[in-house]
């Protein structure tokens, strides 16, 4: 037996055995097979669930919570889904971050100044996103944030285009809101939100957490003036945070392989590489 295992059992291993750095072994529940198995679908017999044991589907909820609560989360939204009625074409769409903004609402309702107020404050926090995600290319050297900024606005471009939605009942426009002028947008999604998620995660590779903290505060408030006014539905909200982090991580796998290639023309300060 050797030395390194925290025990072995005759019958076949129902865990998954992690090594650390130390070679030490970490019983864990059988999420994932090791290099060893070979049980193919025909063997039914050999079925990783039939070899459970109370210890491994314990061990499940101890060592992995996060996909226990998923599942959980995964069946409680299947209830909702099969018991709700459906939207029907009459109506307009139901969006909980309306209800939960009904009273900011009401407020810039009644005080046009205060939204038009609020709309000039958002589009210059829209400049300061632009202003760092182009900066970081064209002072430091770094064009990670940029060219996630384009892959952003053009995805949002073609999926905006491509499905219309109506605007929200009850939006309230400033010709101080970006785009300036009161003109078109597209809702789904909000490049606001991506575009400050870029720059917050650009922000955090580079150690200037207060400066991240600061951006992503501003972005929390953007999100529910966005929603008091009606400016976005939820789903473009959520959305545009998901495409942030989606489109970051596409630019650095993207960098990274026009370094392997030798496409280093976009750098001009190759130390601070990110």
């Amino acid at each position: 037996m050797n030395a390194d295992k925290i025990h072995q059992r005759s019958i076949p291993q129902t865990t998954t055995l992690l090594k650390t750095s130390n070679n030490v072994s970490i019983n864990n529940f059988n999420l994932k097979k090791t290099n060893n198995s070979t049980t193919t679908w025909g063997s039914l017999a050999d079925a990783s669930f039939l070899q459970w044991t109370t210890s491994d589907v314990f061990g499940l909820f101890k060592y992995h919570p996060v996909p226990c609560f998923f599942a959980v989360s995964l069946l409680f939204f299947m209830g909702v889904e099969y018991t709700l009625r459906m939207i029907p074409p009459s109506s307009p769409p139901f969006d909980i971050g309306f209800v939960a903004t009904a009273y900011l609402h009401r407020v810039l309702v009644a005080s046009p100044t205060l939204n038009t107020v609020l709309a000039g404050l958002n589009t210059v926090f829209v400049g300061m996103q632009t202003t760092y995600i182009i900066g970081t290319w064209v002072i430091e050297g770094r064009p990670r944030a940029t060219v996630a900024a384009l892959f952003m606005f053009t995805c949002r471009g073609i999926l905006g285009y491509s499905t219309q939605l109506p605007l929200p009942e009850g939006f309230l426009g400033s010709g101080a809101d970006f785009p300036v002028g009161n003109v078109s947008f597209f809702l789904f999604y909000s490049g606001h939100v991506a575009g400050s998620v870029i720059a917050s995660f650009d922000m955090k590779r580079m150690h200037r957490w207060e400066l991240a903290f600061l951006f992503d505060t501003l972005n929390l408030l953007q999100v529910v003036r966005l929603l008091s006014t009606r400016g976005h539905y939820t789903i473009d909200l959520a959305v545009g945070v998901g495409a942030g982090m989606l489109f970051d991580s596409l630019a650095g796998k993207y960098m990274k392989k026009a370094m392997a290639e030798g496409g280093d023309v976009l750098y001009t300060n190759l130390p601070h590489l990110s």
